[in-house]
């Protein structure tokens, strides 16, 4: 299974560094799939969790292909940032300057959907997030009954109201680390790539992304596995 999610651009090219991290670290969380199963305590939900440009969607779309080739089926991707507030309610309930904080987020949505997928009464279809479109798109990505659901998104281990249910939906939740420094250039980059200038985007990650890196880098110590990116 390959990720639907190609075109929001995030994914970093095969022969760069960040991609090359990325594989190093999709080894090691498949590693410890694959241990859980011999265990007897298989996954269900894996979450990726950390801060915002620190590779979560890379990693999500390589262990789509991985974890089937360590003979471990993938049930689907069911992203968190599907759970995006529209542009539109976001401007109705004056939040729009902050879009990407806990607040603009369908929380309950979300945690919903993970216990659908947990129950596996049935195929679910899961939200995505366009990030050429900068909206989120309905019933976009099939979860099947049997396999590993894979979902990603920055406040995985949140214990604000609603998010704090989300963590207990996760059967392996794993922080991918990056320093400040790399994330803010990346973050930079990826604003510039979606239309913004360079100040635009260094503004936004001041104002906007650096408090959600700091609010997301205290969850660290709820995740069962922290690997360095």
């Amino acid at each position: 299974m390959t990720s639907s999610r190609a075109s929001s651009g995030r994914q970093a090219t095969a022969a760069s560094p960040e991609c090359a991290q990325a594989s190093s670290i999709t080894r090691r969380i498949v590693e410890a799939v694959a241990e859980r199963a011999r265990s007897g305590d298989p996954v269900r939900v894996l979450g990726l969790t950390g801060p915002p440009g620190t590779g979560k969607t890379t990693i999500a779309a390589e262990l789509a292909r991985a974890l089937p080739e360590a003979g471990i089926p993938v049930a689907g991707l069911a992203p968190m940032d599907g759970f995006h507030m529209s542009n539109a309610v976001l401007a109705a309930r004056g939040i729009a300057d902050h879009k990407g904080a806990p607040d603009t987020f369908d929380v309950g949505g979300y945690v919903a959907l993970l216990g659908r997928v947990r129950r596996a009464d049935g195929v679910v279809l899961a939200p995505d997030y366009r990030r050429d479109l900068h909206e989120p798109i309905a019933a976009s990505l099939p979860v099947e009954v049997d396999g590993v659901v894979i979902t990603e998104g920055n406040y995985l281990g949140l214990e604000l109201p609603g998010w704090a249910d989300v963590r207990g939906l996760i059967d392996l939740l794993v922080f991918i680390d990056t320093p400040f420094e790399e994330l803010a250039s990346r973050l930079i980059e990826r604003h510039m790539s979606f239309g913004r200038d360079r100040a635009d985007a260094a503004h936004w990650v001041r104002t906007v992304d650096a408090a959600n890196m700091a609010l997301v880098d205290r969850t660290k110590e709820r995740s069962d596995l922290v690997l360095s990116l």
